[in-house]
């Protein structure tokens, strides 16, 4: 669905989605998980309050003439309890989608205060973020990328081979990969467009380089409709390859170099390049930069995950090495 298709939400909301869009130049992606998540949370308040019968099905609930008196009314309870609440009875929210409903909240209310000056107090302001396990991403060894690598073959391998050096290289997401056009390949980087339009320039090595060039030698858009036509990696239907074609495809290769497909994915193999540049000396300043993120403490889980280099340092303290037995024989 995209935005100007939406008739099912209030005026304000609409108002709010639009300032995402046209002045925040967020993704339709990001929006639409905004128009979600408020459409759940007046649907909620609405059943909650008793201001629809009860047989009413939960996604048949009008909330088009929710108006502001009706946000002015929203108790900070009510939202603790929106937290978790899933129109399924036998569901259960992840802790990721509790985080996700409850920015979407502040996000509003901030809007409504900061930006539109339609509220006086924000009451966000006192929701606290769900408690959200952390969890160090999963990553393949340098080993594991070669037999991943060594298993790009048949008519597609040359592009198998430079989609999956392109996201243990330069660490993209799937996302990023699918929408670059050839266009914005350059002799040593890329011109990505990462979450929330926002353009960065991500460097290769001459692996990578050469694994682009070789596919570009077979990539043949004759059979392209013109839309597609800029499109760098061409799915075997004839057309831009979609976010699904690129993780079907990650899969088959896991397989064939005897690697769990359960494990990985295109994300893991994103997670994989941001471990293997940081092992080599890239801080997480400049890793920030490569892979888009727009707050470094999201970089930072990568700090955790080099333990040689952790199990090296306690080795390097000399107190914490000698052994009882070789103090007792340096006092004798």
């Amino acid at each position: 669905m995209k935005l100007d298709e939406i008739n099912d939400v209030p005026d304000i909301v609409m108002e709010f989605l639009e300032y995402h869009s046209t002045v925040r130049g967020h993704s339709d992606r990001t929006v639409m998980a905004y128009y979600l998540d408020l459409k759940i949370l007046l649907r909620f308040l609405k059943r909650r309050r008793r201001l629809v019968d009860r047989s009413v099905p939960f996604d048949e609930i009008d909330i088009t003439d929710v108006d502001l008196d009706f946000i002015k009314a929203i108790k900070i309870e009510e939202l603790y309890r929106y937290q978790s609440f899933s129109p399924e009875s036998d569901a259960s929210l992840s802790a990721a989608s509790r985080c996700r409903r409850t920015s979407t909240v502040k996000s509003f209310f901030q809007y409504l205060t900061a930006k539109r000056h339609l509220l006086e107090r924000n009451i966000t302001q006192e929701l606290d973020m769900p408690k959200r396990q952390a969890s160090l991403p999963r990553y393949l060894e340098e080993s594991e990328c070669e037999k991943l690598l060594s298993a790009c073959d048949g008519p597609y391998g040359l592009r198998d081979y430079a989609i999956l050096m392109l996201f243990l290289s330069c660490g993209l997401r799937v996302s990023e990969l699918v929408g670059l056009n050839v266009t914005d390949v350059y002799e040593d980087h890329v011109r990505v467009l990462g979450k929330g339009n926002k353009e960065r320039v991500v460097y290769f090595g001459d692996g990578c380089r050469e694994a682009i060039d070789d596919y570009l030698m077979v990539r043949n858009d004759e059979k392209l409709p013109e839309k597609d036509k800029k499109a760098l990696f061409i799915s075997q239907k004839n057309c831009r390859i979609g976010v699904r074609g690129v993780q079907q495809m990650v899969e088959r290769k896991l397989l064939a170099a005897g690697l769990d497909p359960e494990r990985y994915s295109p994300h893991k193999l994103r997670h994989t390049a941001a471990t293997l540049m940081l092992k080599n000396g890239v801080d997480t300043r400049a890793l920030q930069e490569v892979l888009g993120h727009s707050n470094l403490n999201t970089t930072q889980i990568y700090t955790h995950l080099d333990n040689a280099a952790l199990h090296e340092a306690a080795m390097a303290n000399p107190i914490g090495r000698k052994t009882r037995e070789q103090r007792d024989e340096e006092e004798n």
